[in-house]
C-alpha cells in the first residue's frame, strides 16, 4: 500500500492528528492483509521524516527527481514500514 500526500493544515499542527492518521493508514494495510505501506518525502520535510520513523517506518533509498535535482543535491527519501506477513 502507497501512503501518498498526507498533510495537516499549519493551524491544526502538533495535535497528534498526523500520528493518528499514520497509525489508521498502518491499521486499514494490516486489516486488509498488506505486507508493507510505503511512502516518499522530501529532505527538507525533516518533521515528516520523524514521524514516519517513528511509526517503524524505515529509510530504503533515495533518488533525485530531476536532473536540476541532482545538480542541487535535492533528494527524495523513500520509506518502507513493513506489516508482517499477510494472512
Amino acid at each position: 500500500l502507497e501512503l501518498r500526500r498526507m498533510s495537516v493544515s499549519r493551524e491544526q499542527r502538533g495535535r497528534g492528528l498526523a500520528r493518528a492518521l499514520c497509525r489508521e493508514v498502518l491499521g486499514f494495510a494490516r486489516a486488509r492483509g498488506f505486507g508493507a505501506v510505503v511512502l516518499s518525502t522530501s529532505m527538507v520535510q525533516v518533521a515528516a521524516q520523524r514521524l514516519y520513523e517513528g511509526q517503524g517506518f524505515r529509510r530504503v533509498g533515495t533518488s533525485s527527481p530531476s536532473l536540476l535535482g541532482t545538480i542541487l543535491h535535492f533528494q527524495i527519501f523513500h520509506y518502507c514500514c513493513d506489516l508482517g506477513a499477510p494472512d
